[in-house]
């Protein structure tokens, strides 16, 4: 409980941060004494939680669930009054007093509660103080990761071969220095084993003057680690202190060619402890890390980290045969086929195979028994499977710092398999709560940094990366840690989502009603859709998340909308659920979305995504959201022009404002919006789209602009934040180029879709486009292009798109030295030609990293 307990904590820290916001402090009457009280004690308790969330007893758990219980509660009285008050209409002051009175007397009870636990943790922290001061730490040295010991036997080799060739060539080189080499990879993908495999082969015996294996367990002691190493734990050891082992050891190794294998290292500290005893003897000695942590393989320092990838099929069906009959290819031909399907499920997981074929090893060997272990191998029902799998990866969970955890078990509520788009993840967490917030960074800056984390500990994978490789652009959870997701948040009691999952032991918790079902499910799979009704006046609802297929699935869903529900006796009406904090609204769903006035009444609302078939005019209301961050369309919505008045909110928090039809930039407009990263406008009519006054906003980094008059580009300007621009359609003349490129020094990507710049001739100018990474044209008329290779000294990219009147790459573009690829598609023959002939001049030249794409196919050589 103590991760729902964190959770509910940062929501409400978040509700009250909104509090304290002057907008809305103008519009409330609040204490705001008694916020800020509050708000000081959940901060207490959020690092009381952040420090002690490792040795939290059972009478801590039980505080942590009433904590969970008290922050939930704290969140729904405070946002039932602000919603009373943000929608008052003609009630007398006798009506506000008397709310105003109930609200402080609720929350004074709650404030009265917490402080109350408070008291009581810190009784039991001082207790376990006392206690831990008088009884000895006691040290587990063996991690349960692991299977092996020193003097263990090693396990099948079965699509490892390459690994290990690779593995002894770097522990047997000729380099003299003492070298580190991590091995890293999620739990279960086959570190140990390789590593043990390595260290047991008979090469390495004779090659290595002296071998020493041990594991680091998660609770680790230098000292103990060193008695360990020094005489397997004998006592002799025991008295001597941590200097004196560690100058014993460093004298058993000194002059010798060793080898060590750290086995499952969690952090750096440990090596931090032990580097110093380890002598550089100058003679080919090596330390062989194996580790779940990316950074903790870099901070070793002195070699790449070796990174273990998932099997292919191939290999993943042949270690399944090895362990299911013993030899590398299936005896039985009828159980050939359903066997290769049991291997694909285990995506290429090591640890899943080997588990999985254990299972089969021992059972009958027919075709039903085997459909039946490949119908249940990606469920609980398994529970053999599951318990021996989850057991060790739980170690990843469990080695996660609690600010991590809660974004982490958020990955369940996405489908097995399911692709996600990174920027999806970082808003689905940041209206989640999940997020600690930071001066000095943006809550979708926090977001990043931990999804980087939690890539660097291989809990979420990298599907695909933005171009540069340095941030994920989409990612996915392997199946087996989406079960151990289900697991932990089941335990936390944190995620509930409806029976649509088909998980027995989750019952449906109205604060996360998670729509996720795919056309995939079956009939049996549909889960019970409360009424509308129900749904569409939960004043607790946070996250409404609609995907394909429910409209199939649930039929009562094709009935939900934004509607004015009577929520008071006094017929005051206004949307519900007021809570919630993201919504999306596509137009597969068949859902009208009706935008009434009061949509300013969902207070918490930070992103709101409307792709509809149909023009929608939006409430000039939601220019009094100071919350909202991502208001997103797909070009037939109109946002329309605020009014300006003396006391006209500042939307801090917005960054993204995309898609809307002919949206004014006009000044009082954008200085409304500081903080906006991306602006994305279609203009349909004629008229003034103030598109001269762009410059003001400083903090842009990504522009989109698709407008058929070019006049309303004549004055454009741009602020030199800006690092992606993509004009449309605007037909302005390659001539003007030369004035984008001079006032945009950070550009980095651009694109250039539907005639963007017009005209047969582009002869770009040295020194426009300085940190240009990505160049996009599509579907242009340009002829003759008249460039070097220092009119884009940083360019990665080139796509090409459409183009059938080009004549040629220019020669010079193949020189650039960080060119990596040239995409084709749909291009004249000549241009097509000159792409190769420049890909064979590189390749003569000896640069093998430049790549060649025509249409859909890799041209890996001008053969081709």
């Amino acid at each position: 409980m103590a991760v729902a307990a964190y959770a509910s904590l940062l929501s409400l820290s978040h509700v009250l941060e909104n509090l304290q916001h002057p907008a809305r402090r103008t519009r409330l009457h609040l204490d705001s004494n008694q916020v800020q009280t509050l708000h000081q004690t959940v901060q207490f308790l959020l690092e009381f939680l952040e420090v002690d969330s490792g040795r939290i007893s059972q009478e801590m758990e039980d505080l942590a669930r009433q904590i969970a219980i008290l922050a939930d509660e704290a969140e729904d009285v405070i946002d039932l009054h602000v919603v009373y008050q943000l929608g008052q209409g003609s009630r007398d002051k006798s009506q506000d007093m008397a709310a105003l009175s109930s609200f402080y007397q609720d929350i004074h009870k709650v404030v009265q509660k917490i402080d109350s636990i408070m008291n009581e943790l810190g009784m039991i922290r001082k207790e376990s103080t006392d206690v831990s001061k008088q009884q000895p730490v006691v040290f587990v040295l063996e991690s349960s990761s692991t299977a092996f010991t020193s003097s263990g036997k090693s396990s099948t080799m079965v699509g490892f071969d390459e690994h290990l060739v690779r593995v002894m060539d770097e522990l047997t080189r000729n380099e003299p220095d003492l070298q580190i080499i991590p091995i890293i990879g999620m739990g279960g993908i086959g570190k140990t084993t390789l590593a043990k495999n390595t260290f047991d082969n008979p090469y390495i015996v004779h090659h290595f003057d002296r071998r020493i294996w041990f594991t680091i367990s998660q609770e680790y002691s230098a000292r103990e680690i060193l008695v360990r190493l020094l005489n397997d734990g004998k006592d002799q050891e025991s008295n001597k202190t941590l200097a004196q082992l560690g100058q014993r050891l460093h004298q058993n190794l000194f002059g010798r060619r060793y080898l060590i294998v750290m086995d499952d290292m969690w952090s750096i500290s440990a090596w931090d402890e032990l580097r110093l005893f380890f002598p550089n003897n100058r003679n080919g000695s090596r330390i062989l890390v194996t580790t779940r942590i990316s950074n903790v393989a870099i901070s070793l320092g002195t070699h790449s980290p070796y990174v273990m990838d998932f099997l292919d099929e191939d290999k993943s069906w042949n270690l399944l045969c090895q362990k299911a009959f013993g030899e590398d290819n299936c005896p039985y031909p009828k159980l050939e086929e359903i066997g290769k399907t049991i291997a694909k499920k285990c995506n290429g997981l090591p640890l899943a195979i080997v588990v999985i074929g254990g299972l089969l090893a021992n059972s009958n060997r027919t075709l039903e028994h085997w459909e039946s272990v490949a119908k249940s191998i990606n469920s609980f029902s398994n529970l053999e499977y599951s318990e021996r799998c989850l057991k060790i990866l739980s170690l990843s969970y469990d080695n996660l710092p609690i600010h991590l955890k809660p974004c982490f078990l958020y990955m369940r509520i996405f489908p097995e398999d399911d692709v996600i788009k990174a920027s999806k993840l970082i808003k689905l967490w940041v209206a989640e709560g999940f997020l600690k917030t930071s001066r000095a960074k943006t809550l979708e800056e926090v977001a990043e940094e931990y999804l980087r984390n939690l890539i660097d500990r291989n809990l979420i994978l990298v599907h695909k990366w933005h171009y540069g490789g340095k941030k994920a652009k989409t990612c996915r959870i392997h199946d087996l840690l989406r079960d151990l997701c289900l697991r932990q948040s089941q335990k936390e009691c944190l995620i509930c989502v409806p029976k649509a999952q088909r998980i027995s032991f989750f019952e449906p918790w109205e604060s996360c009603l998670c729509f996720l079902c795919s056309s995939r499910l079956n009939e049996d799979q549909r889960m019970d859709l409360p009424e509308v009704q129900v749904a569409s006046q939960s004043t607790s609802l946070e996250s409404l998340l609609v995907c394909d297929g429910c409209r199939i699935m649930y039929p009562n869903l094709v009935r939900l909308r934004l509607l004015r529900v009577k929520a008071y006796e006094d017929d005051i009406e206004f949307l519900h659920p007021t809570k919630l904090r993201y919504l999306k609204i596509s137009d597969d769903m068949q859902l009208k979305f009706e935008s009434p006035s009061t949509i300013s009444l969902l207070w918490n609302l930070q992103t709101l995504t409307l792709k509809l078939p149909y023009r929608v005019n939006l409430p000039s209301e939601l220019w009094d959201m100071p919350q909202l961050r991502h208001l997103i369309s797909d070009g037939v919505v109109d946002l329309p022009h605020p009014a300006v008045t003396q006391d006209s909110m500042i939307m801090e928090n917005l960054q993204t404002l995309a898609h809307f039809r002919n949206f004014r930039c006009t000044i009082d407009v954008l200085d409304r919006v500081p903080n906006l990263k991306k602006l994305g406008i279609v203009y349909l009519e004629k008229g003034s789209g103030g598109l001269e006054n762009l410059a003001r906003l400083q903090k842009l980094e990504s522009l989109l602009v698709i407008e058929k008059d070019v006049s309303l580009l004549a004055n454009i300007t741009f602020p030199t934040s800006l690092k992606k621009l993509t004009l449309t359609s605007c037909c302005i003349p390659w001539e003007e180029m030369t004035v984008f490129g001079s006032v945009l020094p950070n550009l980095e990507k651009l694109k250039l879709y539907g005639n963007a710049f017009k005209g047969p001739e582009w002869s770009p100018v040295e020194g426009q486009f300085p940190r240009l990474k990505v160049l996009i044209i599509w579907e242009n008329d340009l002829v003759w292009w008249r460039a070097e290779s220092i009119h884009f000294p940083k360019l990665e990219r080139l796509d090409l798109y459409e183009m059938h009147c080009l004549e040629e790459i220019p020669s010079g573009i193949g020189d650039i030295p960080t060119l990596l690829s040239i995409h084709l598609w749909d291009c004249s023959d000549s241009s097509i030609n000159s792409a190769k002939q420049i890909l064979e001049e590189q390749q003569s030249s000896g640069n093998e990293i430049l790549q060649l794409y025509v249409d859909e196919g890799q041209v890996v050589s001008v053969t081709q």
